[in-house]
């Protein structure tokens, strides 16, 4: 977002350091009534006659949004023109009005550092501005689309994860007289992990090539997320239920992927909206 969209100056000052781990960027979309509907943002941004803005609204389930340096933050300019109004500001914690919210209480991932950020009367510099109103809505779904490769790519990580883990257990576990593996029940479902992993696997290359190549993603970055986090889902549970009870354990790490994994049909555009953006693109 900053490489694509940030001044020079603001890349300088910036960049380097998160690249050293020493600044942490969030990116401050989602809301309390709007999470896929990016168009659908309540945070206004309110121009100044100084020449700067004053932000307001909160901001839900932004990750690293308790650790985080600065945020990118999506707002509208004006509530009752959409997307022509959405802007993004870059806000630096710190800055008047600008606060951390409450901590996120979530099923899984709860590394990350998730909560909410809030901005009541929040004061930047017209350098704050990103990326103007008009342009906004555009550059938050480009971001959207590359970063779905991202997303497909740790869920297709927690399917390899999970799949190791039901091979050694098959292997070391024995019942009714033999390893798990020797059960041809066990095998499929071991077969059948490994070839939607490998298919998803493709599409998420598929995906990342174009994008390398400067083509257009729109439709395949979907297709891969949506496959990758529906195959990790399934692959995880599958996981789970060869471990048994153990599984269910959590002296086992399958409990923490089964928790983890379903976050994946949500984030960065739920499972339902993939399939919105894949049949627009088909119909076109």
């Amino acid at each position: 977002m900053l490489l694509h969209n940030a001044s020079e100056e603001q890349k300088r000052r910036y960049l380097p350091a998160m690249v050293r781990g020493e600044k942490i960027c969030c990116i401050a979309q989602t809301e309390p009534g709007a999470g896929s509907d990016v168009a659908g943002v309540q945070t206004t941004a309110t121009p100044t006659a100084a020449g700067g803005w004053v932000l307001n609204g909160t901001k839900r389930f932004i990750t690293e949004a308790l650790l985080c340096d600065l945020a990118v933050v999506v707002a509208t300019t004006d509530r009752t023109k959409g997307r022509e109004a959405i802007a993004l500001f870059l806000v630096e914690m710190g800055a008047p009005g600008f606060s951390r919210g409450g901590k996120e209480h979530l099923l899984g991932m709860r590394g990350l550092a998730t909560g909410e950020l809030v901005f009541d009367d929040c004061r930047v510099p017209a350098s704050a501005l990103l990326v103007p109103p008009g342009a906004g809505f555009r550059r938050a779904m480009i971001s959207l689309d590359a970063g779905r490769i991202g997303i497909g790519a740790q869920a297709l990580g927690i399917a390899q994860a999970a799949m190791e883990a039901a091979l050694r257990y098959a292997k070391e576990r024995s019942a009714f007289g033999q390893p798990l593996a020797g059960f041809q029940a066990i095998q499929f479902l071991l077969a059948d992990m490994s070839a939607a992993i490998e298919g998803a696997r493709l599409l998420l290359r598929k995906a990342a090539f174009l994008k390398d190549q400067g083509r257009p993603i729109i439709r395949e970055a979907a297709e891969a997320k949506l496959v990758a986090s529906e195959v990790a889902q399934r692959v995880v549970t599958d996981a789970l239920q060869i471990h048994g009870a153990a599984g269910y354990s959590t002296e086992f790490p399958l409990e923490r992927l089964y928790r983890d994994v379903r976050v994946y049909q949500i984030w960065e555009g739920t499972s339902q909206i993939q399939r919105v953006v894949i049949s627009r693109q088909l119909l076109k």
